[in-house]
C-alpha cells in the first residue's frame, strides 16, 4: 500500500527509475540560464511540487535522491513529507555548470553567443559557456542514478529529482542514445517527470514529461 493509501501492485514489473524535474523559479519564468547558481523555488514551484508530490506518492516510491541546489531539493521536501523517506542529497544531479551563460537571458545568450548556442544546438559537443560538456554531465549523473537504483527491491521505485539538462542527459545514457541525438529528447516542464522501466535488454523510457496537461517549458537545462 502506498503511503496515501492507495494499494498499488508492482508485481513482476521490473525496476523503476522516476526523474522528476524542479518547480518553477523565478529565473525560469524570466528564461535566465541558472546552472549551477543555487535559485530558490517561487510560490508556484512550491505549490507545483507539492501537487506532484501527492501523484508521486501514490506510486510507493522506495528511495528519493535529490540534487543538493535547493530548487530541487525543496521539490523532493514535499514527496519526503508524504512517503516519510529521507532525501539522499548528491552534487552530482547538479544541473550543467555553463560559466558565463549563468544567468544570461535566452536573448542575451543569442545575442553573445551565438555561434556557440547554434552549434550545440546542432548537437555538436559544446562548452556552453566555457562550463561542462553534456557528456560530462552525464558521466557524473548517470552513474549516480544507477547506483540507487541498483538498491531498489525487486520492482521497486526511484524517485531522482534534478535539472531538465542534467535528467536529459542522463535519459539519453541510461537508453544508450549517442550523445548528438539526446536534444531529441524533448524538453520538461517544471514539477514534471519522466520514468524508466527496467527491461529484458536494459532501461526503457515508459513515459516522457508526464504530470500536467502541456504546458511551456521554461528554462528546460537548469
Amino acid at each position: 500500500m502506498s503511503a496515501t493509501g492507495e494499494v498499488t501492485d508492482r508485481k513482476g514489473r521490473g525496476r523503476r527509475i522516476i526523474l522528476w524535474r524542479h518547480g518553477q523559479t523565478a529565473w525560469n519564468v524570466e528564461r535566465r540560464f541558472q546552472g549551477s547558481t543555487d535559485v530558490e523555488l517561487t510560490e508556484t514551484g512550491i505549490g507545483q511540487a507539492r501537487r506532484a508530490a501527492r501523484l508521486l506518492a501514490s506510486l510507493a516510491p522506495d528511495a528519493i535522491v535529490s540534487s543538493d541546489l535547493k530548487r530541487a531539493s525543496d521539490t523532493a521536501a514535499r514527496l519526503a513529507e508524504l512517503t516519510g523517506l529521507e532525501v539522499v542529497r548528491d552534487e552530482a544531479l547538479r544541473e550543467t555548470y555553463a560559466g558565463v551563460w549563468q544567468g544570461l537571458t535566452h536573448e542575451e545568450i543569442i545575442a553573445r553567443h551565438g555561434d556557440e548556442y547554434a552549434a550545440w544546438k546542432r548537437g555538436e559537443p559544446v562548452r556552453r559557456g566555457g562550463g561542462e560538456l553534456e557528456t560530462e554531465v552525464a558521466d557524473r549523473a548517470a552513474p549516480v542514478v544507477l547506483g540507487h537504483a541498483e538498491k531498489l527491491p525487486e520492482d521497486g521505485t526511484l524517485v531522482v529529482v534534478s535539472h531538465g539538462g542534467t535528467i536529459r542527459t542522463t535519459i539519453g545514457r541510461l537508453l544508450g542514445l549517442d550523445a548528438q541525438h539526446w536534444e531529441s529528447l524533448g524538453g520538461l516542464t517544471n514539477c514534471c517527470w519522466s520514468v524508466l522501466g527496467e527491461g529484458a535488454r536494459g532501461w526503457r523510457l515508459l513515459e516522457h514529461n508526464a504530470g500536467t496537461l502541456p504546458e511551456p517549458v521554461l528554462g528546460d537545462d537548469d
